[in-house]
């Protein structure tokens, strides 16, 4: 494999973008392709890998794969997509694809067992905008400028000359306003904007995906929320003083309320509302012993430094990590790395 070597964590999009839309439009259009994102994926990662197997299959390809690690599911706000029929579980994945190409995933560790096939293949190109990417793949689309993968997949398909039909139009804006928190974010530039406006032009509708992905969620999940959120706990002088609002959810209540783990996702915006914390922290079961933890600032602190601290990563105001041992062990280390990271903010 021709593997490029960039500065992890670097933009390399400008770069690479023309050398990696060659590398497709090389490729034999009966060549099986293989496109995955991380584990447990979220609407950036499956919105923008689901637009790319589109738009590969309007330029002839007719051996168009979309996978991710298990736990394999797709969560119900996001199970609307165009092109989830695109989809096999890991397990049915083209073992030697003669491309591949990976979404949203900041290091390969993120693609758990279809990372031997991507590596498999002669041509791998990765898409993402996480400024702790590693570097992976013979062709690194990395902007962590982006605010969303979904920018990058929307400037491939610019490069490979596919125009947006509603289809991949609608997977685009999902991505888009998933990562942005509905364009309500920081990342919301003027670029951005003009992206979305012309997904809505190509066919993407708004309200109705609002409808799917922010706005409906059942009952069950309603009363998950309030245990959630009722037993959250405010710490004022944690994070240097700038302050952590933290909660946490168990396997035994998602059985309970016979809900998935990713109804969770949501939760977040709820808790890190919170007027007296820059800092939230939602801590998700992840399996025996594991915790999946994600970190959301308001801008004084850089979450993502201590995300990376403990073994994770992310963007200076979202980031997570794998958490491991005693819920309260994990809640200390969280708690130790802000401290860090607020000191590390004042210098």
């Amino acid at each position: 494999m021709n593997v490029a070597s960039p500065t992890a964590g670097a933009s390399t999009l400008d770069t690479e973008l023309a050398p990696a839309a060659d590398a497709v439009l090389s490729t034999r259009r009966d060549a099986p392709v293989l496109l995955v994102c991380h584990v447990n994926p979220d609407g950036d990662a499956l919105g923008s890998m689901l637009a790319v197997g589109l738009g590969l299959r309007r330029l002839g390809f007719s051996s168009v794969q979309a996978t991710f690690p298990e736990p394999y599911g797709v969560a119900k706000p996001f199970q609307f997509l165009p092109g989830l029929d695109l989809l096999v579980p890991p397990d049915q994945a083209y073992p030697r694809p003669g491309l591949a190409a990976s979404f949203d995933a900041a290091s390969p560790a993120r693609l758990g067992e279809v990372l031997p096939a991507c590596e498999a293949a002669p041509r791998f190109l990765m898409l993402d905008h996480h400024a702790s990417n590693t570097g992976f793949g013979s062709h690194r689309l990395l902007d962590a400028r982006a605010a969303a993968t979904a920018v990058i997949a929307a400037r491939l398909l610019d490069q490979l000359g596919v125009s947006y039909d509603p289809q991949i139009a609608t997977c685009l804006y999902v991505g888009l306003s998933t990562d942005t928190g509905s364009f309500k974010y920081d990342t919301t530039t003027p670029e951005v904007l003009e992206l979305a406006a012309r997904l809505v032009a190509a066919g993407a509708a708004p309200a109705e995906i609002a409808l799917h992905v922010f706005d409906t969620r059942p009952f069950a999940a309603v009363r998950l929320l309030a245990d959630v959120v009722g037993r959250a706990e405010l710490e004022p002088d944690a994070a240097g003083g700038y302050g952590l609002v933290w909660t946490y959810a168990t396997d035994e209540e998602l059985q309970r309320y016979g809900q998935p783990v990713q109804v969770l996702e949501s939760f977040m915006d709820v808790v890190r509302t919170t007027a007296e914390a820059d800092v939230a922290c939602l801590i998700k079961p992840a399996g025996p012993g594991l915790w999946s933890v994600s970190l959301r600032s308001k801008g004084a602190i850089d979450v993502a430094a201590a995300a990376v601290a403990l073994g994770g990563g992310g963007h200076r105001l979202a980031a997570g990590f794998t958490g491991r041992g005693e819920l309260a062990d994990v809640v200390a280390a969280v708690r130790r790395e802000l401290a860090r990271a607020a000191a590390a903010s004042r210098q």
